[in-house]
């Protein structure tokens, strides 16, 4: 019955969506031919008639289906689909349980270095393998990489991928940039040629925004967000972040180097230096920071290899009493103060040691050094200390309490923010996310949160309502045969299992469609919802077919037999007529109705059988016989209830009386 609203290419039902973006939505769905869960991508159907969103969806199709590799989100199938007279194009993918990074970074948790570099590594695998198939993916970000529930990672959406050597492989089109602001390396922000290495850089912006919870580059519009990827550079994730080793730093920043050949040259060198770092072994890109005291204080080492990635306790970093390796970047075990830090000084640079016992000037000049080093370091401190406050509160603005804008429009909150010397930021979740409670097109939240104390330089980021999630109706209430086959209790439990908030029912009686079926999914006001898209917080009413009304047998005594009859199977009754005929004992004419079974005014189901009697005018009469004697029986005339009646006649009872 109404398990799922609907099937595309008779063989994928569909069922809850499970995201919609700029040009398509995807919907969690199952293959009924091979009993296994899917998930389909649709081109929206408003989109569905301009020509360049039709090539892009199939171009991802094949760019995706030539493709066959774990970390990469398989594509099982394509087709289309026609809704009045346009082509809608699918794709059916994998199905992955899991969520994207968006949704990660979103939920506020805070991975460490370590479990970044791995995701950051899975992520290049893939990329390392379509780009030896000659496919650049052109819009790495966090919403196109998914993890499973067993922390695989997944990159899908090859929506703009094109094939490496494209002659028209440019990130231009009709003067707008294609892919999203945060994430677009500098040759795609100018329009030019792209190949493998801008993958990388987008990559590098990925890998930012885990280290430290926002990406690289954060401007009022998605032009200046560009316009810094081509001019600017970014700060190293460890000033957002103390705890990013410098060697991640390194890394980080060899990928976001601005021009293609000054970053790594593919992804596989890129993610060879992800592993050295995790092993603890010195990499290819050059240190983004001078190493300062003690760079040689530390040995590399090697992190355990059972606990990578998973948890401060079970790895080789970020525990305390340790230090951080300068070549690594990684907490080095069995740090033991000053004396330990002496040991790893180069004989060279030590202080001479006194041979004697006492306290002789070599002593006296050892206890200086460390006194001179240590105010040299306080000093240090001190004025980092006083520039970054002279930065923060002088021409980048003071530290201020960040007011409210959730449920604001995004005009409504540039002005709330002005008032307290606060700007609007970009969009932190795209094009934004469903949400049920907070109508479409207001703020859900923001980034830093209503209240936070934060310098009023900072842009404050937000995401925007959808609304809430929707779903489509059934494109029809009769299957391909025409006959209504949707059971209405079912339809009601269907639609409230799809998440709709308000589902009631009601019935009608119908001649045509069956008791028990559901006649038509309407809204509040009665309007039909048949093969619309709706929200599900529509109030929805699902009418059943209650069946045929009762109607009353209406008085054709009188009428003509054919006027009787036509009025008993026309409307409201639609009677089934059967007619019989009979003499009349009244005087009722030929062919005039004498009576209805059931009778006038008695009730029948619409559809229901009655019986019409028609005269067949007055019965014949007999007279006596010549003879004197009476007929041996002839003499009465007998009525026959069939149709073709007929009498005896009259001169029976003069045979009779000659006997």
């Amino acid at each position: 019955m109404m398990e799922e609203p609907r099937r595309l290419g008779n063989r994928y039902e569909l069922g809850a969506v499970l995201g919609r973006g700029g040009m398509a939505e995807v919907y969690m769905a199952r293959d009924i031919r091979l009993g296994r869960a899917v998930a389909v991508k649709t081109l929206r159907a408003d989109m569905a008639r301009d020509a360049t969103f039709q090539a892009r969806f199939r171009r991802e199709a094949q760019s995706a289906a030539s493709l066959n590799h774990p970390a990469i989100v398989a594509v099982y199938d394509t087709g289309e689909d026609f809704i009045g007279g346009v082509s809608l194009p699918f794709i059916v993918m994998e199905y992955v349980d899991g969520s994207t990074l968006r949704d990660l970074l979103h939920s506020g948790r805070k991975l460490l270095p370590e479990r970044t570099l791995e995701i950051t590594s899975g992520v290049l695998q893939a990329l390392d393998y379509s780009h030896r198939n000659g496919i650049v993916h052109r819009d790495i970000k966090p919403a196109n990489v998914m993890l499973t529930r067993g922390g695989a990672v997944k990159v899908m959406d090859f929506g703009i991928a094109r094939a490496m050597g494209d002659a028209g492989m440019t990130m231009t089109q009709t003067a707008a940039v294609i892919g999203t602001a945060q994430y677009l390396s500098p040759e795609q922000a100018k329009g030019e040629q792209v190949d493998a290495r801008s993958d990388l850089y987008s990559t590098g912006c990925l890998l930012y925004e885990l280290l430290t919870g926002r990406p690289p580059f954060i401007g009022d519009s998605p032009v200046a967000v560009a316009y810094q990827h081509v001019r600017e550079s970014p700060q190293p994730p460890s000033f957002y972040d103390p705890e990013v080793p410098p060697v991640v730093d390194a890394i980080v920043m060899k990928s976001l180097a601005k021009h293609p050949d000054e970053r790594y040259q593919s992804a596989d060198d890129m993610r060879a230096d992800l592993e050295r770092a995790l092993d603890g072994r010195p990499v290819a890109a050059a240190p983004t920071v001078a190493a300062g005291f003690g760079a040689t204080a530390a040995p590399t080492q090697v992190m355990s290899q059972s606990g990578r990635g998973y948890g401060a306790a079970a790895t080789a970093g970020y525990g305390s009493g340790g230090r951080y390796d300068q070549q690594t970047g990684y907490q080095s075990p069995g740090y033991a103060g000053d004396d330990a830090a002496e040991e790893n000084i180069p004989r060279s640079r030590r202080a001479p040691s006194s041979s004697g016992g006492g306290r002789g000037k070599s002593g006296g000049s050892d206890k200086t050094g460390w006194i001179i080093i240590g105010v040299v370091v306080l000093v240090l401190i001190v004025v980092a200390v006083f520039v970054f406050n002279t930065i923060f509160s002088g021409k980048n603005g003071t530290a201020g309490t960040v007011p409210p804008i959730a449920n604001l429009t995004t005009v409504q909150a540039q002005t709330t923010l002005k008032t307290s010397g606060y700007t609007l930021g970009t969009s932190d979740c795209g094009n934004g996310q469903n949400n049920n409670d907070v109508p479409s097109g207001q703020i859900i939240s923001q980034n830093p949160k209503a209240n936070d104390t934060a310098s009023t330089s900072t842009p404050v980021q937000y995401c925007l309502s959808l609304g809430p999630v929707v779903h489509g109706m059934p494109n029809s209430v009769t299957n391909s045969s025409g006959e209504y086959d949707l059971n209405g209790q079912q339809t009601v439990t269907s639609l409230r299992g799809y998440g709709y908030l308000d589902v009631t029912s009601k019935t009608v009686n119908s001649t045509q469609v069956p008791s028990g079926y559901t006649v038509d999914i309407q809204d509040a006001n009665g309007n039909s919802l048949i093969g619309k898209t709706e929200p599900v917080t529509k109030q929805l009413v699902v009418v059943i077919s209650g069946g045929p009304a009762a109607q009353t047998v209406p008085a054709v005594v009188g009428q003509t037999c054919q006027a009787a009859e036509k009025l008993l199977e026309g409307s409201p009754y639609n009677f089934v007529v059967t007619p019989t005929s009979t003499y009349s004992t009244d005087g009722t004419p030929q062919d005039y109705a004498l009576s209805t079974t059931p009778n006038a005014n008695q009730t029948a189901s619409v559809g229901s059988p009655v019986t019409l009697v028609c005269s067949l005018g007055a019965a014949p009469t007999t007279g006596q016989g010549n003879g004197g004697g009476q007929g041996n029986g002839g003499d009465t005339a007998t009525a026959s209830p069939s149709p073709t009646a007929t009498a005896t006649s009259p001169l029976g009872g003069l045979v009779g009386g000659n006997n």
